[in-house]
């Protein structure tokens, strides 16, 4: 993995601070993750990233038995579909406190789900062993420093024999370009990543059975070529020029996203993972 001295403290930072711009501009509900595109509708961010969680819910082998954990919870998207569509309970952990607060007011609204929201650390997570039948994530893992301490604290808060279920940036490249780096990992406070492979291998060392691992290039890529296309469009309706100036500088970094993916220095995966039960 390539490497960047970013702390825990500099993610919570981030996210705390880039709120209010994420969700003016990609969702107002807080949908803040990668779409999974389906064939004829590549134009739709919205429905694409639903997908995302239709696709993994479908994966991971859930019933209104299992406790989830979403490892990284954001805005509580994917916990509060989960909870509505399964009738699962379980608990969101996320860095960023004002996204806690974000999820919490949308689960007030929400009555008789079996769920919660808490600001932590998925390095250091405050459960008993064995708490979860699941452990899901979407787009947050590959922001953690200490990724090997997450793995472990994951497999540790699992069932035996529970499912590790998510999706995260990938990066296939050992090496990247300076211009990758500003725009695709300074941009969001992530050090680096593993390659698809490196992904598995980090998972099988830490206890984990492979049942899934999926390159999803192609979504990745629609993802940012639709949100840059937005961005460059609602700039010119915006009438508060700082706002204007995000916009316009966040489809700039789309643009250089596109060129990071083509050039295999940033990509997307699924992944599905048991824990071994010995």
């Amino acid at each position: 993995m390539a490497s960047r001295d970013y702390s825990e403290q500099d993610v919570e930072e981030f996210f705390d601070q880039t709120l209010h711009n994420y969700l003016s501009f990609w969702d107002s509900e807080g949908v803040l993750h990668t779409g999974y595109f389906a064939a004829g509708n590549e134009g739709d961010y919205q429905a694409a990233a639903q997908h995302t969680s239709a696709v993994l819910a479908a994966e991971m082998m859930i019933d209104g038995s299992s406790r989830v954990l979403d490892a990284g919870s954001g805005c509580g998207n994917f916990l509060l579909y989960l909870a509505r569509e399964y009738g699962c309970s379980g608990e969101g952990l996320d860095l960023s406190e004002k996204r806690v607060k974000f999820a919490m007011d949308r689960l007030a609204a929400a009555p008789g789900l079996r769920i919660t929201f808490r600001h932590g650390s998925v390095t250091k997570m405050p459960y008993q062993a064995g708490t979860f039948t699941h452990v899901v994530s979407q787009d947050s893992l590959c922001l953690v420093p200490d990724k090997p301490r997450s793995h472990a604290e994951i497999a540790r808060v699992l069932a035996p024999g529970g499912i590790f279920a998510f999706s995260d940036f990938l990066q296939p490249k050992e090496h990247v370009s300076e211009r990758a780096r500003r725009h695709v990992f300074d941009r969001v406070r992530w050090n680096g990543g593993y390659s698809l492979i490196g992904y598995q291998e980090a998972l099988d060392s830490c206890g984990f059975e492979i049942l899934l691992a999926r390159n999803l290039r192609s979504h990745i890529r629609q993802t940012y070529r639709v949100l840059g296309e937005t961005a460059v469009e609602r700039a010119k309706t915006v009438p508060d020029q700082a706002a204007r100036d995000w916009m316009l500088s966040f489809a700039e970094s789309c643009r250089e996203m596109l060129v990071a993916i083509d050039d295999e220095e940033f990509g997307w995966g699924i992944f599905v993972a048991r824990k071994r039960s010995a």
